[in-house]
Formats: structure tokens, C-alpha cells, sequence
């Protein structure tokens, strides 16, 4: 099956999709590669009915539709069996499944936990700061057969359907495109350990070893390798915008970034720039309309600043992109569930990987090639023909920008 074109047709159900993956072996370790959620939820449901011991889940938003129902009913019916299964979710992100939902699943043996529920941090004095910090990663742990981690929430009901509508011809915004990744190898250790720090921290639990995925990311590697980096707690700053500056500083030839949310700042933004300067070839992917609508014009802001720099800036037209991918030199491929904007940067809690591989980045440069295809390509012109408002509302937007 070709991954790139899967969806241009339109699937008719979830079972229908199952071929839109791709794998890949990199440094021993199985790669599967999901761009839709229907092949992707199948999988998961696959793995979670044939685990032994543990089911352990990570998420921003779990809805309370058809696929997020049929996700708790298995983690519930695993728990009936006796594994250790357990939710955490986010409580902002999942603030519209109520909570009567969750309260279900808890009775029937899922070890469900909020993270910074809502009312429990009104109560405390730093509450804005709490509820500030959002955990936006998406992991899921199996036994130590596999590991799960991407930019895929677990819901098919947005305003607009969002993962289930796989039409490419349709109107914008009526299905999404993202990527998930599904892992078997030694390091899916090192998911199981970053799942249960977070899951230790939202319990208020003590935390005192430094996270495995705290590791540095040796850029000169020579094989293949595999190296994961988060923001989650027990870390006094994020590494998320450390390792994007160390890989952009290191490119030499080409980047590439897909990006749902792109509003680079600081030293990212700094180190993005200077690719100019070092004659780097960069092409910059973006929905061209994002579901958060102040992104949009905040990332219209930067809008003249790159496109004299010499980048090459691609508007993913006919579906809502939601991937987080960057591909550095061929050989370098970065991407989990974290966006290039303040808040990924910065305030949430992340899981992202590293992949020094060639036939990974192959495969990752080829999902580009695919949004760049049904994409317009923005010009200076276009950036000098947006109207009054549209400029006064970037400019709005980009003084937003910490708070977006």
C-alpha cells in the first residue's frame, strides 16, 4: 500500500483503512507509521486485546464519541481481565467528555487520572500556572511488546469529524491528517518510564531519578539510532526547544517542516533564520486553516520575514494537517506531538523523537511531498495583497503569541 496517496480515496469504515501504514526497521526496532487514525486506532485496539500484563494510555483529548468509546470499552474489558490498565488524560484537553465517561471506566477497573483537574487547581495558589501547563502527548504503552507515540488524540468527533472524514477532495477542515508512530524494540522502554513519570506527578507523587529520556542526542552518530526527548516533569526546563536548535544548527543541506502550529520564537526562531545565512534549502508546511484561527494569523505575521529569507512556505488547503515533523539532511527525522510554537516550546508537557535513519527520513520526505502536493505555495505578492485587517489581526495575533 502507498502511503502518501492513501488518502485519496475516500474509506467507507475503520476496518477499511487498515493498510495506511508504513514500516520501517531503524536500529533494530519495528517502526510503524500512521498517517490516518482509523488504521491507527485498529492497531491499537489490536494490541490492547492481545495484551498480557499492562495497558498503560497518555492523552490531550479522549472524546467521548464512537472511537473513544470503543477505545474505553477495551481498556475496560483488559481490566476486567486483571492487567494494570490505567488513562491519564488531560483535563483541559478533555474538557468536554464528561466526566461521567471517565467515572465508567474507573468502576470498571481502569485506573483513570486527570491531569491538573480543573477544580483541584482553582484551589491552589499558583492555579493560573498549573492550569497553564497542559500535557499534550500522546503515548500509549503495551506489556513490553509496544509503544505508541505521535500527534493522534483519541477522538473522531470535532466540529467537523475530525480523523474519520479521509476525503482529500472535500472542503477544508473535513478530516485530518497527522502522524503516529507504533514502536517495537528495546527503547519502548524508555516510553513505559517517561508514561510513568507523568503518571507519578499528576498523582503528586515525589519524583527523583532523571528521566532515561533526558539523554542527549549525539548528532554524530554515524549508524542508525533512535533517541526520544520530552518536557515532562522532573525537568527544570524543556529540552524541546534545545534539541530544535541543535538539529537546525546541524543541518547542512535541507530542512523540511510540517508543522500544525508554526510560530517559532526565541532562539528557535534565531536558529531557524540563520539557515539563510548558510544557504540551507528550507520548506515550511502549514495548514491554511488551522482549527485554532489566532494561530493562523500569528503565523501570517512571520509570513515576510521568511519568504525574504529565501524559505519556500507551503498552505496545506484541503485537509486540516496535524502533524509535527521535521526532516533534516535526509538522514535526521524529528517528530512527535509537540508544535514549533511557544506553548510546545516552552509550557506543555511533550514526547518527541529523534531518528537518524535514511529510509525513515526517505519515508518522512515523502509524506511532505504529499502535503506539498495539495498545498499553495505563498509568495511575497500574496503577503503584500492581505488586507488591513488581515495585517492588523497578525500583528494581534503574534503580540498573543505566548499565550496561544
Amino acid at each position: 500500500m502507498n502511503l502518501i496517496d492513501s488518502d485519496d480515496q475516500p474509506q467507507a469504515s475503520v476496518a477499511s483503512s487498515a493498510a495506511i501504514r508504513e514500516s520501517v526497521i531503524v536500529a533494530d526496532h519495528r517502526l510503524d507509521v500512521f498517517t490516518e487514525a482509523p488504521a491507527l486506532f485498529e492497531s491499537m485496539l489490536g494490541d490492547i486485546d492481545q495484551a498480557k500484563h499492562r495497558i498503560w494510555m497518555e492523552t490531550y483529548i479522549f472524546a467521548e464519541d464512537a472511537s473513544g468509546t470503543t477505545i474505553a470499552e477495551a481498556l475496560m474489558r483488559r481490566a476486567g481481565d486483571g492487567l494494570d490498565v490505567r488513562l491519564l488524560y488531560d483535563a483541559v484537553g478533555s474538557a468536554a467528555t464528561p466526566l461521567a465517561f471517565f467515572a465508567t471506566m474507573r468502576q470498571a477497573g481502569v485506573r483513570v487520572h486527570a491531569y491538573h483537574n480543573l477544580w483541584e487547581s482553582l484551589r491552589k495558589v499558583r492555579f493560573f500556572t498549573i492550569l497553564n501547563r497542559r500535557d499534550h502527548r500522546k503515548l500509549l504503552v503495551v506489556d513490553d511488546t509496544c509503544a505508541y507515540f505521535g500527534g493522534m488524540n483519541i477522538i473522531d468527533h470535532g466540529r467537523d469529524r475530525r480523523y474519520l472524514k479521509l476525503d482529500d477532495q472535500a472542503a477544508p477542515m473535513t478530516g485530518w491528517r497527522d502522524l503516529h508512530i507504533r514502536m517495537e524494540g528495546p527503547q519502548q522502554r524508555q516510553v513505559a518510564e517517561s508514561f510513568e513519570r507523568s503518571w507519578g506527578h499528576a498523582k503528586g507523587l515525589r519524583l527523583s531519578r532523571r528521566p532515561t529520556a533526558y539523554r542527549r542526542v549525539n548528532l554524530s552518530d554515524r549508524g542508525e539510532s533512535i533517541h526520544f526527548f520530552d518536557s515532562g516533569p522532573g525537568l527544570k526546563f524543556s529540552r524541546v526547544p534545545r534539541v530544535y536548535r541543535r538539529m537546525l544548527r546541524g543541518a547542512q543541506h535541507s530542512v523540511v517542516i510540517a508543522m500544525a502550529y508554526f510560530i517559532p520564537v526565541g532562539r528557535v526562531m534565531f536558529a531557524l533564520t540563520r539557515l539563510a545565512n548558510r544557504r540551507i534549502r528550507v520548506r515550511i508546511i502549514v495548514p491554511a486553516r488551522p482549527d485554532v484561527r489566532v494561530a493562523r494569523y500569528a503565523t501570517l505575521y512571520l509570513y515576510k520575514r521568511l519568504l525574504r529569507a529565501g524559505f519556500a512556505i507551503h498552505e496545506r488547503t484541503t485537509r486540516m494537517m496535524h502533524t509535527k515533523l521535521m526532516v533534516i539532511d535526509r538522514q535526521w527525522t524529528i517528530l512527535g506531538s509537540a508544535n514549533m510554537d511557544p506553548r510546545s516550546l516552552y509550557t506543555n508537557l511533550e514526547f518527541m523523537a529523534v531518528i537518524r535513519s535514511d529510509k525513515f527520513a526517505a519515508m518522512a520526505r515523502r509524506i511532505c511531498r504529499h502535503e506539498i502536493r495539495r498545498s499553495r505555495r505563498v509568495r511575497l505578492g500574496d503577503v503584500a495583497g492581505y488586507s488591513v485587517r488581515t495585517r492588523f489581526l497578525a500583528m494581534l495575533a503574534w503580540s498573543m503569541r505566548w499565550w496561544l
